[in-house]
């Protein structure tokens, strides 16, 4: 059964027409400025112009406050928001009653007890999604450090809700991810760039491909 594909980190009109010509189910929008992939209200709405209907349009946001949500909305035509940073299940449940969207909620991970937690969630939010928790270093970023997690934390596991696995994901180790988690949706940004920030064609391409055969 193929893997539905998230590629988020889209900054660019080539990145945006390869994830959606190559068959990509949702396509992500950094509204981080520190993010080497971030892109402002007026990028995003352009580019958010030519995603066909059938792709849904993500803003990935990080501890966004109501009034910078609602800047972006008005802008930019989002199927789901997508809280990367610290939001409580308080703060989830609130920004999807607020704003009437789908809300997916990132769980960095690092042990089981990681895992755990995102029970607490479920109530809340509409989708979950699994990355590594940032390694410990300088500058890095919530999310896109090229970093993965124990697969394994995810084995056996169910939700009430649906949900991605992301974090190091690439078109070589996408295959063994699948197996070990059973994710049937992937989100990637760093596996698909020839530099920080800047999405290279074909690697969006063998993504998608492999993807397809998992």
């Amino acid at each position: 059964m193929p893997v539905d594909v998230k590629i988020c980190g889209v900054n660019s009109h080539e990145a945006a027409t390869a994830a959606a010509s190559g068959g990509a189910r949702y396509i992500g929008f950094v509204f981080y400025p520190p993010s080497p992939r971030a892109v402002d209200i007026a990028e995003a709405a352009a580019l958010a112009k030519t995603v066909p209907a059938d792709v849904g349009r993500v803003g990935l946001l990080v501890d966004a406050d109501d009034r910078r949500i609602a800047e972006i909305l008005a802008a930019v035509p989002l199927h789901m928001l997508q809280l990367h940073g610290r939001e409580t299940p308080a703060r989830v449940r609130a920004i999807r009653e607020t704003f009437g969207l789908p809300v997916m909620k990132a769980i960095g991970v690092a042990d089981k007890a990681d895992i755990d937690a995102a029970a607490a969630y479920c109530d809340a939010a509409d989708w979950l999604l699994f990355d590594a928790k940032p390694p410990k270093r300088p500058g890095a970023l919530p999310g896109g450090n090229a970093v993965s997690f124990d697969w394994n934390l995810l084995a056996g596991r169910r939700w009430p809700i649906p949900w991605m696995l992301s974090g190091g994901l690439t078109a070589g180790n996408l295959a063994a991810a699948v197996r070990s988690t059973g994710a049937r949706v992937a989100d990637v940004s760093s596996g698909v760039e020839h530099a920080p920030g800047r999405k290279s064609v074909t690697k969006i391409g063998d993504f998608l491909a492999a993807a397809a055969a998992a």
